[in-house]
């Protein structure tokens, strides 16, 4: 079994679903999270704050710096993830489907590097 991360690819300056269409959207995120648990799949997942509320710690010169806000300026920000453990990459774009439908945005998925061997 290899693990994927998929990410929710979301653009902050698209407005957010309100009332009754925020509410189902809310609730078919949840019906594939239950599935992704009821299927053995899941290890981690949830939403992300606002790409405004991230700090950046950057320790790779003389002197730590922090700064507020993301560290890349893009039109799109990850928006959440799931960590889920499939069987292949066929696996998790069928899962990324569903996803996407529900998160109404596209998803990335991405494969985590294989553990050395000790």
């Amino acid at each position: 079994m290899t693990q994927y991360m998929l990410s929710v690819i979301h653009d902050p300056n698209q407005p957010m679903p309100e009332g009754d269409d925020l509410q189902q959207l809310f609730a078919d995120v949840d019906a594939v999270n239950q599935d992704i648990k009821k299927n053995g799949q899941w290890v981690f997942g949830g939403g992300l704050e606002h790409p405004n509320a991230a700090t950046v710690v950057d320790n790779t010169g003389n002197k730590v710096t922090v700064t507020d806000g993301p560290y890349v300026e893009t039109k799109e920000q990850l928006g959440g993830f799931w960590v889920v453990e499939l069987p292949d990459l066929d696996a998790a774009l069928e899962l990324a489907e569903r996803a996407s439908k529900a998160c109404r945005g596209p998803i990335e998925v991405r494969p985590f590097q294989a553990e050395p061997e000790a």
